[in-house]
Formats: structure tokens, C-alpha cells, sequence
């Protein structure tokens, strides 16, 4: 199982809301230098959680220049909205930048505000999610498309520079619908997901249908996303991700598809009732949703991580924490995955299997 930092919640300590120059690039070169498989930066999401991100390609960029061996990934591209040659394009600069280093996950936009520069292909966000991966890697093989040039006639142009790889692996992003699942290992893709709107168990059925339906060339990868912070005293750790989480991610909890709300309208509860829920959020994020506190607890959850099918733990580590904190809080993280990775029978590595 591969290790990979995902950069996605910050919200600007104190509310600040600027970009985590130190821990981006910080985070970047301690992921080079320790055998993570990549980084991950997301889109702009007209939400604070992800809020402050506006363009994968920009801070992706930023990686390229000071990092050499990692994967450059985009967390997620919001596939109906921006135009398919901007991102063939830009993402085929990164590319030459990075020597060929670069992949691609989409998806089709969560809350209705994720598409706000799209509006009207929300409704069939799905479909234009679909056409936007197949234009995407046609232009990435050098197709021709054609633009209307000054005096509207066709012009034949391929996206430029040319990209290093000649194939740019793809993902999709999935909160957890199963047919999302399905359609992933139909597109060939690999599959990035989170345990917002799901458990183990059941992502361990999801895992199980993708593979089925899995039609890729490489090996079927499956990346799960999951908040992480690790400290020696657990109950320090829960009090200092607790208020960033109250603060950028209960929004997004409340507006998933999952059971803490048991489809009641957060706009219907009081006060009181909508804080209990929260709470109750906070708790279940914290015992089962990242890795929190000490390693050897950590650990216990990569064994069962391993044990239903997951390839690669993303590891969101901007958790609206002070930066000299979660930077100090790598080399634990470093520690655990060189350990628990020497504890496991050796296995065949995967994470170039898309390339």
C-alpha cells in the first residue's frame, strides 16, 4: 500500500484564508525526500473547505519546481467546468515541468456551488464529466481539434507543449456512490474516494464491484483519502483537529449523502440539535476517519485498510492546524509508513501501473 500527502481543507488558521505557501512547498520536498508516491492538489470549490485552491495546475506547478521523483496529481478537477483544452494544456506544461509526473482525477462536483462557473451543466454534471476525460486524453495523445480562427474558419491545432507521458493516468473522485465505482473500473481509471459518506465495510463492497468492472490496461488503484495528523497523546491530537473541523468540515458533512442526518434538513434543526449532530460527526470522523494520535492505533487501521483492497492512503494533512505542526508531524508519518510498509510481504509496485 503506497503513501501520498492530499492537500484539500485548509481554511486559514484564525480565518486568515491564504494559501499555505510553507506547508504546500515544505510538504511537497518532505514528500520527495521519503518515498511518498505523490502529491495531491484539488480545484477550486466555492466552499471553505478546498475554498482557497483556485487551480490545481497552479500549485502543481509550484510542486514540479521543487520536487523529482513524486507523483503530481490533481486532486480533483471539477470535469464540467472548465474547458477541456485549458486543461489538456495546462496540465501538459506541469507535465514537461515535472518530466512526466503528472495525473488527473476528476469529478463531476459535490454541492451545486462546485459547478458555479458552469451552472447549466449541473443537471448532467455526470455526462459532461464523461466527455470532458475522453477530449482530455485524446488532446493528451496530440489529437487535432479544430478552432475557429479570426475569420471563422476551422483551424486544426494540437494542445501545446506536446506532454511527456504519452498517457496521463486518470482517476475519478467518488464521495461513494456505487455506480461511480462501477463506471471507474469500466473507464479504466483509478478510483479516489474518502469515509465521509461511507464505512469499511461498505467501501470494501465498492472496492470488490470496481475491480470486477475494472477494463484498464494496468493494475485497478484505488486511493482513499483520509485526514491525518499524528501525534504521542491522542486526546492532545483530538482537541487541536477538533476546532478545524467544526470549523471547514462539518459544512461539507452536512450536506453528504450519509446517515448522520438521516435525510433531515440541517436548515430545520435548532441550535442545539444541529451542534449535537456535529459533534457526533467530529466523533465518528476521529475514531474511524483518518489517522489520528498515536501510530501503533494508526497502524491498526492500515492493516484493515490493506485487508479490503486499498492501494494508496492520500493523506490530507492541511487540516487548518498551524503549519510548524503538521510539518513536524511528518517525520511521525514518514516513520509509520516506512515501518508499517517494512512490516507487510513484499509486493510488486503499483504506483506506475497507469503510466
Amino acid at each position: 500500500m503506497d503513501f501520498s500527502l492530499f492537500y484539500f481543507a485548509h481554511d486559514g488558521v484564525g480565518g486568515t484564508r491564504r494559501m499555505p505557501r510553507q506547508l504546500l512547498l515544505e510538504g511537497a520536498r518532505f514528500a520527495d525526500r521519503h518515498g511518498f508516491t505523490a502529491v495531491w492538489t484539488p480545484e477550486r470549490h466555492f466552499h471553505p473547505f478546498g475554498g482557497i485552491h483556485p487551480n490545481p495546475a497552479l500549485t502543481s506547478a509550484a510542486i514540479a519546481a521543487v520536487t523529482d521523483r513524486v507523483e503530481i496529481r490533481a486532486g480533483h478537477v471539477v470535469g464540467p467546468r472548465p474547458d477541456p483544452i485549458r486543461i489538456a494544456e495546462e496540465w501538459a506544461a506541469v507535465d514537461n515541468l515535472s518530466d512526466g509526473r503528472v495525473a488527473l482525477s476528476f469529478g463531476p462536483g459535490w454541492p451545486s456551488n462546485d459547478v458555479v462557473l458552469a451552472p447549466e451543466e449541473y443537471s448532467q454534471r455526470r455526462e459532461a464529466l464523461m466527455r470532458t476525460i475522453d477530449t482530455v486524453r485524446r488532446l493528451w495523445r496530440q489529437e487535432t481539434f479544430e478552432l475557429a480562427d479570426g475569420t471563422a474558419e476551422p483551424a486544426p491545432q494540437r494542445i501545446d507543449p506536446a506532454p511527456v507521458r504519452p498517457e496521463v493516468p486518470v482517476w475519478l473522485t467518488s464521495a461513494g456512490s456505487l455506480e461511480t465505482f462501477r463506471a471507474t473500473g469500466r473507464l479504466g481509471a483509478g478510483v479516489l474516494t474518502h469515509l465521509l459518506c461511507h464505512n469499511l465495510e461498505e467501501l470494501a463492497k465498492k472496492i470488490t464491484i470496481y475491480r470486477e468492472a475494472y477494463t484498464g490496461t494496468g493494475a485497478p488503484r484505488v486511493a482513499l483519502m483520509l485526514p491525518t495528523f499524528l501525534g504521542p497523546d491522542r486526546e492532545a491530537v483530538r482537541d487541536t483537529v477538533r476546532v478545524p473541523f467544526l470549523r471547514t468540515k462539518a459544512g461539507l458533512l452536512l450536506q453528504a449523502p450519509g446517515d448522520l442526518l438521516q435525510g433531515v434538513d440541517p436548515e430545520e434543526l435548532d441550535p442545539e440539535d444541529l451542534e449535537f449532530v456535529v459533534e457526533q460527526a467530529f466523533d465518528r470522523y476521529f475514531e474511524t476517519g483518518g489517522l489520528f494520535g498515536e501510530a501503533d492505533v494508526a497502524a491498526r487501521l492500515l492493516d484493515r485498510l490493506a485487508e479490503i483492497g486499498v492501494d494508496e492512503v492520500a493523506c490530507m494533512i492541511d487540516l487548518d492546524v498551524e503549519a510548524d505542526a503538521v510539518l513536524a508531524g511528518l517525520d511521525r508519518l514518514a516513520a509509520l509508513k516506512d515501518a508499517w510498509q517494512t512490516s507487510r510481504p513484499a509486493a510488486t509496485p503499483s504506483h506506475s501501473a497507469q503510466e
